[in-house]
């Protein structure tokens, strides 16, 4: 499909993506989330970077994707959090982990863009009995962390390659991301491993849990330890480990059961907003839960006594597609009597979704210039079509809300779309240049399906 531009910047999809990457040789990917404040900030400085890069030669292509939108892509590129910046060499993504500066992401686009440019060599590996030797004895200095074999979620997972997990808390049991972000601070300094070989660890002298800094035989000498050992706990406090390995065992219990998820913990203070927007901060329960799945939905536990049962029956109705996703949502509007109808996300399956009217839905956000601008054109539209009842003129802070339909894609402020009776799954894009009253109200009767009754009614 046809590629948008933004002030500069290309805007790919979940349609349009690989038709477009399929011929480039570099491509500069931005993963965003429209409601993210530092997408937002970081906005006009990526919009120079594609400006800069543009003039290269040759030009090296800067495009941004909505994650919340193109979920395939999203989970394709393992995103999970925003904004994430990678580079695309020859179809192969290479993770952006610098500063979000424009010197900085220029020069890497630049480097990895050179013809002799290779990737370099993964920073996590798995380690056997076979192999441990001879990678140990190849590397400067090197962190091993050991996993007992017999927790079940970790061992289903193929020793060929990375376990993928997401520390998060035991207020969030789960998270479907891809997890390296433990190694990212420190890749160039360190090779960071991971085994389940029972040997390893009898060799080194370590109990599973363990966390092994070694350094290359030509680096020890008789004075010093040849390793050093730490215990991985989430906090030096005695009675918060204590207590977090209390739940962790829990979790456990129902972990090994579901290898095909990632279940995480962490502490709810350090995600207050995330637990916010799922309801839970006012559930008065020491523990909450949730799931994310890889289209971003979300689904929270009841507040409930939280134990391995109330669990496992909770992920057991995920699997089953038997719960609903929390839908973020401002209060619903008390007073909506004016010539444009707010709509939030709990109410937009009852008004945007109403099959037997026309719907004419801008979606805003509170920041944004252009949406400024048309707010009194808006209203004035609002006005101009005010008695006639099949069609609803109606506005959505998409910031705050969510639409309950995935039809309905946001990637830039304002998007219109014209959601005509009978027919919602196929709303009409406002494609238009000018947003003034007289080609808002061309499209609303170009598409209406109300209005022609509405008027031999009179």
């Amino acid at each position: 499909s046809e590629v948008k531009e933004e002030n500069g910047v290309l805007v790919l999809n979940d349609s349009n993506f690989d038709t477009f990457v399929a011929d480039r040789d570099t491509v500069l990917l931005e993963f965003y989330a429209p409601w993210c404040g530092h997408c937002k900030q970081f906005a006009p400085k990526y919009e120079k970077i594609a400006e800069t890069l543009k003039g290269d030669d040759p030009p090296i292509p800067v495009a941004k994707i909505d994650a919340t939108t193109a979920s395939t892509l999203a989970g394709r590129f393992d995103v999970n959090g925003y904004p994430t910046i990678k580079i695309l060499k020859k179809g192969q993504a290479v993770d952006y982990e610098g500063a979000r500066t424009q010197e900085e992401i220029v020069a890497k686009v630049r480097e990895v863009a050179q013809p002799t440019w290779t990737p370099p060599p993964e920073a996590t590996l798995v380690l056997t009995a076979e192999n441990f030797d001879s990678v140990v004895d190849e590397a400067d200095i090197i962190l091993v962390e050991f996993y007992a074999p017999w927790e079940g979620y970790l061992e289903a997972h193929s020793r060929a390659r990375i376990v993928k997990f997401h520390l998060w808390s035991f207020h969030k049991c789960f998270k479907s991301v891809g997890g390296k972000s433990a190694t990212n601070s420190l890749r160039e300094d360190y090779k960071f491993h991971h085994t389940f070989s029972a040997e390893i660890a009898k060799f080194l002298k370590v109990t599973p849990g363990k966390l092994v800094v070694m350094q290359p035989e030509r680096f020890q000498s008789r004075f010093e330890p040849k390793s050093h050992v730490m215990d991985v706990q989430p906090s030096a406090n005695q009675d918060y480990h204590k207590a977090t390995q209390f739940w962790r065992s829990k979790v456990l219990e129902v972990a090994k059961d579901f290898p095909e998820y990632t279940f995480a913990i962490a502490d709810e203070e350090d995600y207050a907003s995330e637990v916010k927007d799922l309801g839970l901060g006012e559930s008065g329960e020491d523990v909450n839960a949730a799931v994310l799945d890889e289209g971003g939905r979300r689904f929270a536990m009841e507040p409930t006594e939280f134990d391995a049962d109330a669990l496992r029956e909770f992920v057991t109705a995920f699997k089953e597609g038997k719960l609903k996703p929390v839908i973020k949502s401002q209060p619903v509007p008390k007073n909506n009597k004016g010539p444009v109808k707010v709509v939030v996300g709990k109410t937009f399956e009852d008004i945007v979704l109403d099959p037997s009217k026309d719907v004419l839905i801008e979606f805003y956000a509170p920041w944004c210039g252009h949406c400024k601008q048309l707010e009194p054109v808006y209203t004035a539209l609002g006005k101009k079509y005010r008695s006639h009842k099949g069609l609803v003129i109606a506005k959505m802070d998409a910031t705050a809300n969510e639409a309950t339909s995935d039809h309905y894609k946001v990637d830039g402020f304002p998007t219109i779309y014209f959601a005509p009776s009978g027919d919602k799954q196929n709303p009409i894009r406002f494609e238009g240049a000018d947003r003034d009253l007289e080609h808002l109200s061309q499209f609303i009767e170009e598409h209406a399906t109300q209005l022609g009754r509405a008027k031999e009614e009179l």
